[in-house]
């Protein structure tokens, strides 16, 4: 009987929120939950010093970049740090053959010189508060899952509605634990946000998908933006009498760098984590899911890269989605992998089992969570048929841009209806526009290769009669021609034939449109999927969502002394952890950082992704490090440490334990990334840039160093 009490206990220990270093918390939780637990690891700061409402704090330096990513205010007059890869369209934006600021970096030597960048915004939180009950203000136990849901949206839309009224801010509500909780969110979103700085990308993206979620790592994954404000400090559209903004905080620079041991703090906005799922869907994660979407990717990644590297401007058009499209190809690798070897199947399934056996003194309530069980595996075999459909709808069926074009297409046609014919003219002059750009530098050998290539695996890949009936009847008449029915669609759609798709264009010719081989197929495609995969994909989804509503619910009560954490939602989140190695494989240990030496040790003059430019190497030779130099005399460039962190979380500010910025977050490490569904403390570690290369390179590389002037650094 005890050894079966140590066996549960160490499952339990093991499996259940939280364990050291692991947690997305919630900034104006942590004096109830977690500011002990955060000084006795070392951290010097109170809750208050972290997030507070009433005065300055942290969190008034951290930023929502771009919508995706997260940046820090790093001057008084709104100088913003983030990555590379986060500033990458932006950079790729303004770069051509002849001003390539992607391959050899850009840096505004005054105020006049930063880039504006339309549509690019960086959004500032100003509170954060917890309205689960004025959300379910009027229903109860009994209401139905139709009616709670209606009654909660009115609520959630007073509630924006009150909080902004007569005021310059905007605000939403989100739903944790699958909707046991909400919490609002009070913003204010800066739209004129100006490219300052990026280094070459033989420093941006040193390694490049070589090194990409692995460790050790040698990347200076950074670039710097402007944050400007009207006269009176207030968001506002670019205007060109805007003035840097005045932020309430900027951080403070630590130039002491670390050392293994040392608390850290990641401030930021991580994107999505499922920490709570049933086995079965992780089983479909690791097992179906993530091997269709890494096998579709890579596919269409081999293809780009070798039409890349054969045409430069190939090569600066498509470079940010190649790069885009790369991520979550190794990203997804990497997580069934370690999903696999941490046999998390097993360990979801153990744990589950034991969650049963603690609810025995309660016969009611363990018939209802078995009830809850059986219901996740029945509709769990069901959900993962649709999900399958899906996958190859969004990395096969729209990874070829006659199937894009064409959706588009759709979307411009139902906006022109019923509109006047001026209107109309105006839509249609707009979408010539775009695409007048786009065709600049589409390069359509690559296009159909791809199509051709996706056209092939969704025919293996999705039984007969799963498929989209127009597309099957294709095969049917040209059964494994996919080069000759890629040839009929790219020879006759418009979408993919600049002259005629911008003459139907600029005639506002709906019937054209309407017409087009790639139009109908698109709307065959449409229609089957909107009928037969995401309707019921949806409805299984809202289902599940209801199981694990009352599985978080309950699993808060069975384990009152446990604190949970919210799955990440793109939401400002703090992660703490401490700088350490890992051992990612038998007889592999990892040390904590990296230098300016594994550098150049990968230099490979040969392989675009390890190039080093020579003025780099001439630093490196003479050991002109200046202060940027560690004690031991080395330049370091990046280190691992214990934070719990994922996608969005890039560009986050890495503070020490008073709170200083001593790195950019900006990777996980490979063995780790399956940390979005289970976290490892034994392997899983985020990769921050030391903020000392980062000056290094501003300073000594670029010869930017006027921006220093800026910051404050604390030696």
């Amino acid at each position: 009987m005890m050894k079966k009490f140590v066996i549960l206990l160490l499952v339990v220990c093991y499996l259940l929120p939280a364990k050291a270093d692991e947690g997305m918390w919630l900034p104006f939780l942590l004096q109830q939950l977690n500011e002990k637990d955060m000084k006795k690891n070392g951290c010097k700061l109170s809750a208050k010093d972290i997030y507070d409402v009433n005065n300055t704090s942290l969190k008034d330096a951290i930023v929502q970049f771009g919508g995706g990513c997260t940046a820090e205010i790093i001057s008084d007059k709104g100088l913003i740090l983030t990555n590379h890869h986060c500033g990458y369209s932006s950079i790729a934006g303004h770069s051509s053959v002849d001003k390539d600021y992607l391959t050899n970096g850009f840096w505004a030597m005054n105020a006049s010189e930063e880039l504006t960048n339309p549509g690019l915004t960086a959004m500032l939180i100003v509170r954060i508060e917890d309205v689960t009950a004025q959300v379910n203000e009027g229903t109860s136990a009994t209401t139905s899952d139709k009616d709670l849901e209606a009654l909660q949206q009115k609520k959630i839309k007073e509630i924006v509605a009150n909080v902004t009224k007569g005021n310059k801010y905007e605000a939403f509500v989100r739903p944790f634990f699958y909707g046991n909780q909400f919490i609002l969110f009070i913003t204010q979103t800066f739209k004129d946000v100006r490219l300052v700085g990026a280094p070459p990308s033989f420093i941006g993206k040193f390694g490049g998908d070589t090194d990409n979620w692995m460790w050790p790592r040698h990347t200076g994954d950074f670039s710097m933006f402007r944050i400007y404000a009207d006269k009176n400090n207030e968001p506002a559209e670019y205007a060109k009498d805007n003035v840097p903004f005045k932020p309430k905080k900027s951080l403070s620079i630590s130039m002491k760098g670390v050392k293994e041991g040392d608390f850290t703090m990641v401030y930021g906005f991580p994107g999505r984590t499922q920490e709570y799922l049933f086995s079965d869907a992780v089983d479909m994660t690791m097992n179906d899911s993530d091997p269709t979407k890494v096998a579709l990717r890579e596919k269409r990644l081999s293809i780009m890269n070798r039409f890349m590297k054969a045409n430069d401007t190939t090569r600066i058009a498509y470079a940010a989605n190649y790069a885009s499209v790369a991520n979550y190809w190794k990203k997804w690798m990497g997580e069934m992998q370690g999903l696999k070897k941490f046999d998390a199947v097993n360990k979801k399934k153990e744990f589950e089992k034991k969650f049963i056996e603690l609810l025995s003194t309660d016969p009611a309530e363990k018939e209802k969570f078995n009830n809850v069980f059986n219901d996740f595996r029945s509709l769990y075999s069901i959900y993962r048929v649709f999900q399958k459909q899906l996958d190859y709808y969004n990395e096969c069926l729209l990874g070829f841009n006659a199937m894009i074009a064409a959706r588009a297409a759709e979307k411009l046609v139902a906006s022109v209806k019923g509109k006047s014919d001026e209107d109309k003219q105006k839509e249609f002059a707009k979408a010539a526009e775009s695409n007048e750009k786009f065709f600049k530098t589409y390069n359509k050998a690559m296009d159909k290769t791809i199509c051709s290539a996706m056209l092939e695996m969704y025919a293996n890949g999705i039984d007969k009669n799963l498929r989209v009936f127009a597309i099957d009847s294709l095969f049917m008449l040209y059964p494994n021609k996919y080069d000759f029915i890629t040839d009929i669609l790219y020879n006759q759609s418009m979408f993919v034939n600049k002259d005629k798709y911008l003459n139907a264009l600029k005639t506002a010719s709906v019937a054209d449109i309407e017409n087009d081989i790639a139009y109908k197929l698109w709307k065959s495609t449409s229609k089957y999927y909107n009928n037969n995969v995401l309707f019921q994909y949806t409805t299984i989804d809202a289902q599940l969502n209801a199981l694990y509503k009352k599985y978080t619910d309950k699993l808060t009560k069975v384990y009152k002394d446990k604190k949970f954490y919210p799955d990440a939602n793109s939401t400002l989140r703090i992660t703490y952890g401490k700088v350490k190695g890992y051992k990612p494989r038998d007889g592999v240990y990892y040390n904590y950082f990296t230098t300016l030496d594994g550098m150049m040790e990968k230099e490979n003059p040969n392989d675009d992704e390890f190039i080093i430019f020579p003025k780099m190497k001439d630093l490196y030779a003479k050991k002109d490090y200046g202060k940027y130099a560690d004690k031991d005399g080395t330049l370091h460039m990046s280190f691992v440490a214990t934070n719990h962190t994922t996608g969005g979380n890039s560009g986050s500010p890495v503070l020490n334990a008073k709170g200083e910025l001593i790195g950019t977050n900006y990777d996980r490490v490979w063995e780790g990334t399956m940390s979005d569904i289970m976290y490892n403390p034994n392997i899983c570690r985020n990769i921050t840039l030391d903020v000392r290369y980062t000056l290094f390179v501003i300073d000594k590389y670029a010869g930017a160093g006027y921006l220093l002037n800026e910051m404050k650094l604390i030696q």
